[in-house]
């Protein structure tokens, strides 16, 4: 019986399949030992899925699908899969989708952070094993998209990003609330005594009543607004909600842009897109929106797997950028508003118009035009200032600065303050005694005890919460008020730690500080309760007022103390699996907290 088929040009073997010039299916064959095999079994098995070979001659888009039942800000990605196939489709492309890992902030032990990295070799293992043209990486909840774009800079084909955005807020005796500044607010009222049990079962209710991501400046919303700034999302696509039609709209065009992507001669893979004018321009926003200290250790990992930008930016780049750039958005936690406020203010091609002078508008965008040719080609709508959350760039929240980092002898490596989130102000120059917490479990069992020898003016030292010590920086940096002074009234101490602190936290709080307390050398893990701790952000400096000697000396009995503890530091090359993977490779927050090894100055 004979087919009425053509003679299909993957057969004929008298043609040599050559890797790294094929697209489509052609790409990345499963190794065989015979290429021409190797592409006819591929097919065999995915026309058990209904393509037909009109479909596979087209242009393949991965759809990376993090949906989890254990995942709330991702419950929108059927829908969004669904509308990026209907774009891709349009515009003469297959969509194919494919899972990955999916990481949720409540949902991930011992913290989402620990497992960031590992998502983001998932992702890149993934992007490069499917034979994609192009991947648009659907994700939001504050580690899913800094690793998606980790892994997608290292395996270097074109990218775009589609977050599942905010959440609507809720309302609880007829004031507006949302996760999840709200969340560590009233809970400070629960146990300062505020507020009943029954008024915070009724507002755990509310504070998140749709799916997305929290809905205020927190970490997700952050790296929402850092991919429109690095070219990488369009401009609606930082904060249209999750639950509205626009989001679905923006899906469509995505996929629409993803087809566009996949044509070669557009060099559209990150690391061609992706400039260090791209990150700086990301750097301004993220000083502008305000947004969480997370993101600077998440773009630090960012750049380190950039092979050209890697080692050119670095913590001090994001100080020097911030003190020039105003605070222009009031958003919870620096000021009152929500993200579907920020939106409807015009979101970010509005913010992106007012720091243009601030701008690098000649780096490039996922459209393949600069970033000033697509603020040129779209006007923002015009918004009544007093119903706008986005402030004129003359008229700002808040001067400059509002992130800064910190150096001194208690953080050689650094440390960051969001300074515009401090409840005290006062609080960002202040010199007050230690109180020394070993860890969070030291922290949970004596910071309420009514014998707790502290006053308003201490300052509260958490350590052993560092990218070792913990594992994975916790978001526990937002040390609580001692019940006995939030009884009193007292809502901000200064606080320090090692690890980190909640996007959608305030407060006046040092995070990030390296070298971390498991760290032999670190002299943050040598700090006592009643030494002298100065914070002056004013000039970047954070130390404990104590001789270098009684540093030195302190530094070289400890290390007599910890030989042969077993301290995470100590025991990393005799811990098993993705844990001692963890603790041997993890580099410091400076750096990012990524791998070692996965870095683009690691091993090639």
């Amino acid at each position: 019986m004979s087919s009425n088929n053509p003679p299909n040009p993957d057969y004929d073997l008298s043609t040599p399949i050559q890797e790294g010039s094929n697209t489509g299916l052609r790409q990345g064959l499963t190794s065989y030992g015979d290429a021409h095999f190797s592409l006819f079994l591929r097919k065999v098995f995915i026309k058990a899925l209904g393509y037909s070979e009109d479909a596979l001659s087209r242009p393949i888009v991965g759809v990376v699908n993090t949906q989890s039942g254990f995942n709330p800000c991702h419950a929108s990605v059927p829908q969004l899969i669904d509308a990026v196939r209907r774009g891709v489709q349009l515009a003469g492309g297959l969509a194919v989708d494919f899972p990955t890992i999916s990481l949720h902030e409540s949902f991930a032990s011992p913290t989402s952070m620990y497992l960031r990295n590992l998502m983001s070799m998932d992702t890149e293992e993934m992007i490069r094993a499917q034979p994609c043209d192009a991947v648009v990486l659907i994700g939001g909840c504050d580690k899913t998209t800094p690793a998606q774009l980790m892994g997608g800079i290292s395996a270097n084909k074109p990218i775009l990003h589609l977050v599942t955005g905010p959440m609507m807020p809720g309302s609880h005796r007829g004031v507006r609330i949302g996760a999840c500044t709200d969340c560590r607010n009233n809970w400070a009222k629960f146990r300062a005594g505020e507020i009943d049990m029954e008024d915070i079962s009724a507002i755990n209710d509310e504070l998140a009543p749709t799916a997305g991501t929290c809905g205020v400046m927190g970490t997700a919303s952050t790296m929402a607004c850092i991919l429109v700034a690095l070219g990488l999302m369009p401009f609606a696509g930082a904060s249209a909600p999750a639950v509205s039609s626009s989001r679905l709209r923006i899906a469509e065009e995505t996929g629409k842009f993803a087809v566009a992507a996949c044509k070669k001669e557009n060099n559209l893979q990150p690391q061609a897109l992706l400039s260090r004018e791209s990150f700086l321009n990301a750097i301004t926003v993220l000083q502008a929106i305000g947004g969480s200290t997370n993101a600077v250790v998440h773009l630090m990992a960012i750049i380190g797997r950039h092979p050209t930008v890697a080692g050119t930016i670095t913590l001090k780049t994001v100080d020097e950028i911030g003190q020039k750039t105003p605070l222009l958005v009031d958003l919870k936690p620096s000021g009152e508003n929500y993200m579907t406020d920020f939106h409807n203010s015009g979101g970010m091609l509005a913010l992106l118009h007012q720091v243009k002078p601030l701008l690098h508008l000649e780096a490039r965008t996922y459209t393949g035009q600069t970033l000033g040719e697509e603020l040129a080609r779209i006007t923002p709508l015009s918004v009544p200032q007093e119903l706008s959350c986005i402030q004129p760039f003359s008229s700002p929240l808040y001067p400059r600065s509002s992130l800064v980092i910190l150096t001194g002898n208690l953080a050689p490596g650094g440390a960051i303050i969001k300074a515009s989130a401090s409840k005290e102000r006062r609080l960002l120059q202040h010199r007050g005694r230690a109180v020394v917490f070993a860890g969070s479990a030291d922290l949970a069992r004596r910071i309420d005890d009514p014998d707790l020898a502290v006053t308003p003016d201490s300052v509260l030292v958490l350590q052993n919460i560092g990218p070792v010590g913990n594992p994975g920086m916790p978001e526990a940096g937002m040390i609580p008020i001692p019940r006995k002074l939030a009884a009193c009234g007292v809502a901000d101490m200064l606080r320090m730690s090692d690890g980190r602190m909640s996007g959608t936290a305030g407060g006046t709080i040092a995070l990030h500080i390296s070298p971390e307390a498991d760290d032999p050398s670190s002299v943050l893990g040598v700090v006592r309760t009643g030494d002298w701790i100065v914070c002056d952000v004013e000039r970047r400096l954070l130390e404990v007022d104590i001789p270098d000697e009684e540093i030195a000396r302190r530094i070289r009995g400890r290390a007599g103390t910890l030989k042969g503890a077993g301290t995470p530091w100590n025991t990393r090359h005799e811990t098993r699996g993705y844990r001692g993977l963890y603790l041997r490779s993890v580099n410091q927050a400076q750096f990012g907290a990524d791998f070692d090894f996965l870095t683009a100055s690691g091993p090639v």
